[in-house]
């Protein structure tokens, strides 16, 4: 689930205290498996038809591996796990609806570096790629360097050394790297959206060179024009924030925007190259303004597609030959939030259940530094059991969203066993960049491969993995979060009703996240999952989850700690609702609290 505003807890691992061996999920005596009944790895082995326990750990300890490198949107990970699940659909004869007959809807990132053909002169006088520059690669290709003159901008991030933004004006600027500061580059300006972009004193200038290439090495010179990520240069979502009036400047609005268009280059330089360029020994005794050479550079900068932002799109075809070519859609997002910070994985585990405890005592209400701070975790108590620290960077995103992702998989395949399929098609979506700001379900819905007003509902899966009554207020065994069924359409939200009715085990369907709540962290459900853009389209929507916990965009959100009986039970509930949409009258849009007015986005 996409958060909101949540700040992650980076390090754990020098509280002390008291939390004993159960808050680390180890059971006492049992070697195999934890306090939840689950092991810690589960062999990759075929699955059957039914959903059941065994099947949806299979899947979901091969989904959330580390392997898999937290999936990221734009990153090789996010390729590694829409590829498992293709080859499972595949495998599944679920028949390809994405682009080209695919399986996949790839989204609009792209791939951008410099080659190693870039060349740069000074006086004519050749410098050399790797050995005396590299060229940093940003969101475009930088404008041309074509007989500029070298001036010494100063200190780079201390505006009070450097030259103006004139004297910087068509001119390659070099700069000293500041001790106390990030290396590397010019540094980005952000705006409000709405408001005239903010200016850097170097926007004018034709590139920006630091003097800090000494201290990568031959590999990490590479390596900044390697991408490890992809990246989109569509728009993102709307600021919340509204910029103050007044007037804006128009010719320099118009400046900045020709500067994002065509930026000024980003170089880096060893001290050598850099002496080189002002005709001197050294570097040292620099003063700001001074004059250097002229530079001519051809900055070979390239742009590939790339398979690392996918959305997986396949189908059921139904048994009725009209009603065929309606569409019941069921959606997870198959992308989480990658890597970072290594910590200790025991250790976090252990914080986020102390932490947890304390936001169900508080009512879900945010944890200031002082109730923060009363919580201690017992290290030599985890230590008897894992004596070595197992330090972890990767977000494996077990419940967000790998359940929802694995459980819309089990569907499909409990599904194609159906000897009648349902009446309508059924739509399967696994879509990317949820967490990156819903950006693969507005992909979908704004390029649907399907007609989007065939698209009778959207059922959305995400997070109902856990729901445990340590997890949320009123969690438990049969829980789990409805969101948004009502909204528009009031055949919806009763089909949801009746078809958990019918079940021999009803679950406790939980409305309180249709409306405002004052629990930290759960600010506006409603918008925060894929299912908002299809309800922005009218399509009909029903959203499943099984709320927040502590592991939530953590690394220790992993398949060891979920409630697979429980994940169980709601799978196989969704199932029979969309096997009940999939054969009944189609929803009419009627509700009273429509999403926004219905206009269909061709």
């Amino acid at each position: 689930m996409r958060p909101f505003g949540l700040a992650q807890l980076f390090c754990a691992a020098a509280v002390s205290g008291v939390a004993c061996l159960p808050a680390l999920g180890l059971a006492q005596g049992a070697a195999k498996t934890n306090a939840y009944g689950n092991p810690a790895t589960v062999k990759p082995a075929r699955t059957k038809a039914a959903i059941d326990v065994r099947d949806l750990q299979i899947r979901l300890y091969q989904f959330a591996d580390d392997s898999m490198l937290g999936r990221q949107v734009g990153r090789v990970g996010n390729m590694k796990g829409t590829d498992m699940i293709a080859a499972e659909v595949k495998r599944l004869g679920l028949l390809p609806a994405g682009d080209n007959g695919s399986y996949f809807q790839a989204l609009p990132y792209r791939l951008r570096k410099f080659t190693d053909h870039s060349r740069m002169t000074v006086n004519g006088n050749p410098l050399l790629w790797n050995t005396d520059f590299v060229a940093v690669p940003g969101q475009r290709a930088p404008r041309p360097i074509a007989g500029a003159e070298v001036v010494f901008g100063g200190t780079q991030g201390d505006t009070a050394t450097q030259i103006s933004a004139a004297d910087a004006a068509g001119k390659f600027v070099v700069l000293r790297p500041n001790p106390n500061g990030p290396r590397g580059g010019q540094g980005q300006a952000f705006a409000v959206r709405g408001a005239a972009p903010v200016r850097s004193r170097f926007d004018d200038a034709v590139a920006v060179a630091t003097i800090d290439l000494d201290t990568l090495s031959l590999a990490q010179r590479v390596a900044l024009n390697e991408p490890v990520v992809a990246t989109s240069n569509a728009p993102g979502r709307a600021a919340t924030t509204t910029p103050a009036r007044g007037a804006i400047d128009s010719v320099a609005l118009l400046k900045s925007q020709l500067a994002q268009l065509q930026p000024p280059a980003t170089i880096r330089l060893t001290r050598d190259a850099a002496a080189r360029l002002f005709a001197r020994t050294t570097v040292d005794g620099l003063s700001a303004g001074q004059r250097g050479g002229t530079i001519t550079a051809s900055l070979d900068f390239v742009e590939t597609p790339t398979d690392w932002a996918r959305n997986v799109v396949a189908v059921i075809p139904g048994s009725d030959p009209v009603l065929k070519h309606q569409y019941v859609a069921i959606g997870a997002h198959n992308d989480h939030v990658g890597i970072t910070t290594p910590v200790d994985k025991d250790s976090i585990r252990a914080f986020n259940i102390e932490k947890n405890k304390l936001l169900l005592a508080n009512n879900m209400q945010g944890l200031g530094p002082d109730l923060l701070a009363k919580i201690r975790v017992n290290m030599d108590s985890i230590r008897k059991v894992r004596p070595t620290v197992r330090l972890d960077s990767i977000n494996n995103g077990a419940d967000d969203d790998g359940s929802g992702s694995m459980a819309v998989l089990e569907i499909a395949e409990a599904m194609m066993a159906m000897s009648v399929k349902p009446k309508r098609s059924t739509l399967f979506i696994w879509h990317t960049g949820e967490e990156g700001g819903l950006v693969g379900s507005a992909f979908f819905t704004r390029h649907p491969t399907v007609p989007i007003d065939s698209v009778v509902a959207q059922l959305n899966v995400d997070m109902i993995g856990r729901g445990r009554a340590e997890d949320l207020p009123g969690g438990g065994p049969d829980y789990v979060g409805v969101v948004g069924s009502f909204f528009d359409s009031k055949d919806l939200g009763e089909t949801v009703q009746s078809v958990n009715a019918r079940q021999p085990n009803r679950l406790t369907l939980d409305y309180k996240f249709d409306e405002p709540i004052a629990w930290s962290g759960y600010n506006n459900i409603y918008a925060r999952s894929d299912h908002y853009n299809y309800a922005q389209q009218g399509v009909p929507i029903a959203f499943f989850f099984t709320g927040l916990h502590g592991d939530y965009h953590q690394r220790s959100d992993e398949p060891e700690f979920i409630d697979y009986p429980h994940y169980a039970k709601i799978a196989n509930y969704i199932k029979e609702l969309v096997v009940e949409v999939g054969n009944g009258p189609r929803p009419r849009l009627n509700g009273s609290k429509p999403a926004k007015p219905r206009v269909i986005v061709p």
